[in-house]
């Protein structure tokens, strides 16, 4: 089988220019056109991106490596001298002043009320009649024993005490309360305003006792018993 070689000189240029040709070259210049303007394309896209990202990284780095700031706001007030001074002042009172004084509070020793409680008893029968239902008696009959009750407590309260009158005045007369009166001798009631002096009228004259002369006990009374029990044989 006989094999025939062709060889194909790439020199030799072509010396017909058909239909066919043209449409060949027409082909290849759209095609390199359209490559161009999607070279085109892709380059202002990645510089559109490049423009968008580059203020996005700048506020990132800003604010990674932004410092803190902080406002200090000071202001200055002037005080007089005078007002300095008596401030200082005060503080060195509230230092230097003593302590107030515990309250001791004394306890009450109940013989005294229960030896009183005894003479009255004795000499005048009040917790007998104290202790008396009277709604079984008419009040003529009260107002007898009453009467009697009355004698036996007044020299009771003679025989032991000795009274006198806080007030001065009869009661019903104007009377000044000056200041630093004793609170505790004259009780104010009504219409207190301000301060004093004080001008009112004398309503009760009070009383304090001068001199107490109650009896001794020998050791060993029971002072609890006010009247023994009686018996009759």
């Amino acid at each position: 089988m006989d094999i025939t070689t062709y060889a194909i000189d790439l020199t030799i240029k072509p010396t017909t220019f058909d239909l066919w040709h043209v449409c060949l070259a027409g082909t290849v210049a759209v095609l390199a056109g359209l490559l161009i303007v999607v070279m085109f394309m892709m380059v202002a896209s990645l510089l559109r991106r490049n423009e968008v990202a580059a203020p996005a990284v700048q506020i990132v780095e800003k604010v990674v490596h932004a410092e803190p700031v902080v406002q200090i706001v000071e202001k200055i007030v002037e005080v007089p001298v005078d007002r300095i001074v008596e401030v200082e002042k005060i503080v060195e009172k509230i230092v230097q002043a003593p302590a107030p004084a515990p309250i001791v509070l004394k306890e009450a020793s109940p013989d005294a009320a229960l030896q009183l409680l005894y003479l009255l008893q004795n000499d005048a029968r009040f917790i007998d009649f104290i202790k008396e239902d009277m709604t079984e008696h008419s009040d003529e009959d009260v107002g007898m024993v009453a009467r009697v009750i009355h004698e036996g407590c007044n020299k009771v309260l003679d025989e032991h005490f000795s009274f006198a009158s806080i007030c001065r005045e009869n009661e019903g007369d104007k009377i000044v309360l000056s200041e630093g009166y004793d609170a505790a001798k004259v009780r104010v009631t009504g219409n207190i305003v301000g301060n004093p002096p004080f001008t009112g009228t004398v309503i009760h004259k009070g009383w304090q006792i001068t001199d107490v002369r109650l009896p001794s006990t020998v050791q060993g009374y029971n002072v609890n018993i006010i009247a023994p029990a009686e018996v009759e044989l």
